[in-house]
Protein backbone atom coordinates (compact mmCIF):
# COMPACT_ATOMS: atom_id res chain seq x y z
CA UNK A 1 0.00 0.00 0.00
CA UNK A 2 1.06 3.63 -0.94
CA UNK A 3 2.70 5.99 1.45
CA UNK A 4 -0.12 8.72 2.36
CA UNK A 5 0.58 12.28 1.49
CA UNK A 6 -0.74 13.63 4.45
CA UNK A 7 -0.65 13.41 8.20
CA UNK A 8 -3.21 12.45 10.26
CA UNK A 9 -3.91 13.47 13.79
CA UNK A 10 -6.79 13.32 15.91
CA UNK A 11 -9.44 16.47 16.23
CA UNK A 12 -8.35 18.28 12.59
CA UNK A 13 -8.37 17.36 9.44
CA UNK A 14 -5.35 15.85 7.77
CA UNK A 15 -2.42 17.46 7.41
CA UNK A 16 -0.98 17.79 3.97
CA UNK A 17 2.93 16.19 3.24
CA UNK A 18 4.48 18.56 0.54
CA UNK A 19 7.59 17.35 0.16
CA UNK A 20 9.42 14.29 1.80
CA UNK A 21 12.73 12.71 1.07
CA UNK A 22 15.48 10.47 3.15
CA UNK A 23 16.11 13.56 5.34
CA UNK A 24 13.20 15.79 5.88
CA UNK A 25 9.29 15.73 5.60
CA UNK A 26 7.41 18.89 4.58
CA UNK A 27 4.00 19.60 5.85
CA UNK A 28 1.38 22.90 5.17
CA UNK A 29 1.32 23.29 8.65
CA UNK A 30 -2.66 24.62 9.52
CA UNK A 31 -3.30 27.73 11.36
CA UNK A 32 -3.91 26.59 14.82
CA UNK A 33 -0.89 24.60 15.96
CA UNK A 34 1.62 25.52 17.76
CA UNK A 35 5.35 24.50 18.39
CA UNK A 36 5.88 24.64 21.79
CA UNK A 37 7.66 21.91 24.89
CA UNK A 38 6.16 18.96 25.99
CA UNK A 39 6.11 20.25 29.20
CA UNK A 40 3.71 23.00 28.45
CA UNK A 41 0.41 22.32 29.01
CA UNK A 42 -1.39 25.36 28.18
CA UNK A 43 -2.43 24.25 24.58
CA UNK A 44 -3.82 20.56 23.64
CA UNK A 45 -2.56 22.14 19.65
CA UNK A 46 1.02 21.22 20.49
CA UNK A 47 2.12 20.33 16.82
CA UNK A 48 5.43 18.59 18.08
CA UNK A 49 3.84 16.47 21.04
CA UNK A 50 0.79 15.11 18.62
CA UNK A 51 3.08 13.88 16.08
CA UNK A 52 5.29 12.25 18.26
CA UNK A 53 2.28 10.48 20.51
CA UNK A 54 1.37 9.57 16.50
CA UNK A 55 4.36 8.08 16.24
CA UNK A 56 4.52 6.33 19.08
CA UNK A 57 1.14 5.00 18.44
CA UNK A 58 2.19 3.71 14.97
CA UNK A 59 -0.25 5.29 13.27
CA UNK A 60 -0.17 4.27 9.40
CA UNK A 61 0.76 7.42 8.15
CA UNK A 62 3.67 7.05 10.50
CA UNK A 63 4.55 2.71 10.61
CA UNK A 64 4.24 3.25 6.18
CA UNK A 65 7.60 5.27 6.13
CA UNK A 66 8.92 3.71 9.18
CA UNK A 67 9.40 6.85 11.62
CA UNK A 68 11.00 6.41 14.40
CA UNK A 69 12.06 10.17 14.47
CA UNK A 70 10.38 13.53 13.16
CA UNK A 71 11.48 17.06 14.56
CA UNK A 72 10.65 20.28 13.82
CA UNK A 73 13.58 22.35 12.46
CA UNK A 74 12.38 25.97 12.42
CA UNK A 75 9.48 27.46 14.01
CA UNK A 76 6.12 29.19 12.78
CA UNK A 77 3.58 31.36 14.82
CA UNK A 78 0.30 29.05 15.83
CA UNK A 79 -1.53 30.97 13.20
CA UNK A 80 0.79 30.99 10.55
CA UNK A 81 0.35 28.54 8.27
CA UNK A 82 2.39 27.13 5.57
CA UNK A 83 5.84 25.03 4.81
CA UNK A 84 7.01 23.86 7.82
CA UNK A 85 10.20 21.43 8.24
CA UNK A 86 10.74 18.29 9.99
CA UNK A 87 13.93 16.59 10.12
CA UNK A 88 13.70 12.29 10.19
CA UNK A 89 17.01 12.01 12.00
CA UNK A 90 19.22 13.64 14.32
CA UNK A 91 22.00 13.94 11.84
CA UNK A 92 19.37 15.90 9.24
CA UNK A 93 18.39 18.01 11.89
CA UNK A 94 21.55 19.64 12.51
CA UNK A 95 22.24 19.83 9.11
CA UNK A 96 18.60 21.64 8.28
CA UNK A 97 19.46 23.62 11.46
CA UNK A 98 22.46 25.11 9.85
CA UNK A 99 21.46 26.08 6.96
CA UNK A 100 18.74 28.10 9.02
CA UNK A 101 21.02 29.48 11.25
CA UNK A 102 23.91 30.38 8.29
CA UNK A 103 21.09 32.33 6.22
CA UNK A 104 21.35 29.60 3.49
CA UNK A 105 18.04 28.44 3.57
CA UNK A 106 15.64 30.71 1.39
CA UNK A 107 12.09 31.48 2.78
CA UNK A 108 8.79 33.14 1.47
CA UNK A 109 5.94 34.34 2.90
CA UNK A 110 2.66 36.24 1.79
CA UNK A 111 1.68 39.01 4.24
CA UNK A 112 -1.93 40.91 3.74
CA UNK A 113 -1.94 44.01 5.14
CA UNK A 114 -4.62 47.07 5.38
CA UNK A 115 -4.00 50.12 3.01
CA UNK A 116 -0.82 51.35 0.74
CA UNK A 117 2.51 50.63 1.69
CA UNK A 118 4.67 54.08 0.95
CA UNK A 119 6.91 52.00 -1.24
CA UNK A 120 6.57 49.37 -3.78
CA UNK A 121 9.78 47.27 -2.18
CA UNK A 122 12.00 48.04 0.83
CA UNK A 123 14.08 46.55 3.39
CA UNK A 124 13.70 46.70 7.29
CA UNK A 125 16.96 46.09 9.53
CA UNK A 126 15.92 47.00 12.80
CA UNK A 127 17.10 44.62 15.17
CA UNK A 128 14.78 43.02 17.80
CA UNK A 129 14.31 41.76 20.81
CA UNK A 130 11.74 40.56 23.62
CA UNK A 131 9.20 43.22 25.23
CA UNK A 132 10.13 43.17 28.87
CA UNK A 133 6.59 45.11 29.70
CA UNK A 134 4.48 42.10 27.33
CA UNK A 135 5.41 38.58 28.02
CA UNK A 136 5.39 37.33 24.22
CA UNK A 137 5.94 40.56 22.34
CA UNK A 138 9.05 41.20 20.45
CA UNK A 139 9.78 45.06 20.20
CA UNK A 140 12.39 46.42 18.11
CA UNK A 141 15.51 46.93 20.20
CA UNK A 142 18.22 49.69 19.24
CA UNK A 143 20.94 48.68 22.28
CA UNK A 144 23.87 46.31 22.28
CA UNK A 145 21.00 43.60 23.06
CA UNK A 146 18.86 44.12 20.01
CA UNK A 147 19.19 40.85 17.22
CA UNK A 148 20.28 41.76 13.94
CA UNK A 149 17.33 41.35 12.11
CA UNK A 150 16.73 41.91 7.87
CA UNK A 151 13.49 41.63 6.01
CA UNK A 152 12.92 42.76 2.51
CA UNK A 153 9.37 43.24 1.38
CA UNK A 154 7.73 43.80 -2.06
CA UNK A 155 4.06 45.12 -3.36
CA UNK A 156 1.91 41.84 -5.63
CA UNK A 157 -1.05 43.30 -5.47
CA UNK A 158 -3.51 45.93 -3.81
CA UNK A 159 -7.73 46.19 -3.57
CA UNK A 160 -9.98 48.31 -2.53
CA UNK A 161 -9.23 47.44 0.73
CA UNK A 162 -5.83 45.41 1.08
CA UNK A 163 -2.51 44.49 -0.15
CA UNK A 164 -0.66 41.93 -0.63
CA UNK A 165 3.28 41.69 0.09
CA UNK A 166 5.94 39.00 -0.07
CA UNK A 167 8.18 39.04 2.88
CA UNK A 168 11.55 37.36 2.59
CA UNK A 169 13.68 37.26 5.77
CA UNK A 170 16.99 36.74 5.68
CA UNK A 171 17.24 36.34 9.66
CA UNK A 172 15.14 34.03 11.84
CA UNK A 173 13.89 36.27 14.93
CA UNK A 174 10.39 35.54 16.52
CA UNK A 175 7.76 37.59 15.15
CA UNK A 176 10.30 39.32 12.89
CA UNK A 177 8.17 39.80 9.26
CA UNK A 178 5.07 41.19 11.96
CA UNK A 179 7.26 43.42 13.69
CA UNK A 180 9.00 44.58 10.90
CA UNK A 181 5.90 45.35 8.94
CA UNK A 182 3.94 46.85 12.14
CA UNK A 183 7.10 49.33 11.76
CA UNK A 184 6.82 50.19 8.91
CA UNK A 185 3.73 51.25 9.54
CA UNK A 186 1.28 48.49 7.84
CA UNK A 187 0.39 45.78 10.39
CA UNK A 188 -0.56 42.64 9.43
CA UNK A 189 -4.39 42.05 9.10
CA UNK A 190 -5.77 40.76 12.29
CA UNK A 191 -2.43 40.97 14.18
CA UNK A 192 -3.43 40.67 17.70
CA UNK A 193 0.18 41.41 19.11
CA UNK A 194 0.94 44.02 16.83
CA UNK A 195 -1.89 45.29 15.14
CA UNK A 196 -5.97 44.79 15.19
CA UNK A 197 -8.49 42.03 15.13
CA UNK A 198 -11.01 42.07 12.72
CA UNK A 199 -14.14 39.94 12.94
CA UNK A 200 -14.21 37.55 10.03
CA UNK A 201 -10.56 37.56 9.24
CA UNK A 202 -7.43 35.43 10.26
CA UNK A 203 -3.91 36.10 10.69
CA UNK A 204 -2.54 37.07 7.28
CA UNK A 205 0.06 35.75 6.90
CA UNK A 206 1.37 32.57 5.23
CA UNK A 207 4.69 30.68 4.47
CA UNK A 208 4.60 29.91 0.89
CA UNK A 209 8.39 28.73 -0.22
CA UNK A 210 11.44 27.08 0.76
CA UNK A 211 14.55 26.85 -1.12
CA UNK A 212 17.94 25.41 -0.09
CA UNK A 213 20.62 22.96 -1.49
CA UNK A 214 20.59 19.41 0.25
CA UNK A 215 23.60 19.40 2.18
CA UNK A 216 23.69 15.41 1.33
CA UNK A 217 23.30 15.29 -2.15
CA UNK A 218 24.02 19.18 -3.08
CA UNK A 219 20.73 18.84 -5.17
CA UNK A 220 18.47 22.40 -5.13
CA UNK A 221 15.30 22.02 -3.32
CA UNK A 222 12.27 24.08 -3.62
CA UNK A 223 9.00 23.69 -1.49
CA UNK A 224 5.89 25.90 -2.12
CA UNK A 225 2.74 25.55 -0.07
CA UNK A 226 -0.69 26.20 -1.99
CA UNK A 227 -1.95 30.24 -2.07
CA UNK A 228 -5.22 29.91 -3.91
CA UNK A 229 -7.21 29.76 -0.59
CA UNK A 230 -5.17 32.18 1.50
CA UNK A 231 -5.37 34.97 -1.73
CA UNK A 232 -9.20 33.85 -1.98
CA UNK A 233 -9.67 34.85 1.68
CA UNK A 234 -8.87 38.59 1.38
CA UNK A 235 -9.86 39.20 -2.16
CA UNK A 236 -6.44 38.88 -4.44
CA UNK A 237 -6.26 36.74 -7.37
CA UNK A 238 -4.07 33.76 -7.82
CA UNK A 239 -0.39 34.30 -8.22
CA UNK A 240 1.40 33.45 -11.62
CA UNK A 241 2.70 29.84 -11.33
CA UNK A 242 6.80 29.49 -11.96
CA UNK A 243 7.26 28.16 -15.03
CA UNK A 244 9.65 24.67 -15.09
CA UNK A 245 12.57 24.50 -16.91
CA UNK A 246 12.03 22.51 -19.83
CA UNK A 247 14.90 20.71 -19.37
CA UNK A 248 16.19 20.18 -15.39
CA UNK A 249 19.52 19.64 -15.20
CA UNK A 250 18.67 16.84 -12.10
CA UNK A 251 15.71 14.29 -12.01
CA UNK A 252 13.86 14.09 -8.77
CA UNK A 253 14.03 10.70 -7.65
CA UNK A 254 10.70 8.67 -7.68
CA UNK A 255 8.02 9.67 -4.76
CA UNK A 256 8.82 13.29 -3.95
CA UNK A 257 6.32 15.57 -3.69
CA UNK A 258 6.73 19.28 -4.78
CA UNK A 259 9.91 19.53 -5.60
CA UNK A 260 11.73 21.59 -8.22
CA UNK A 261 15.46 21.72 -9.52
CA UNK A 262 17.61 24.19 -10.86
Amino acid sequence: MAKPNFIELPGCDPIRILFEDRSVLAIDKPRGWMLVPHTWRQTNWNLQAAIDSSIRADDFWARSRNLKYLRHVHRLDADTSGVMLFAKSEGSMRAMGDLFESRRMEKTYLAVVEGQPREQAWSCELPLGPDPKNFGKMRVDLTEEGKESETHFRVLQSNERFTLIEASPLTGRTHQIRVHLAQSGNPIMCDELYGRVEKGFRLGLRAIRLAYKDTFTRCPVVIHAPTDWFLKEFGFAPLEKPQPKSKPDVKPPDGLNNQETK
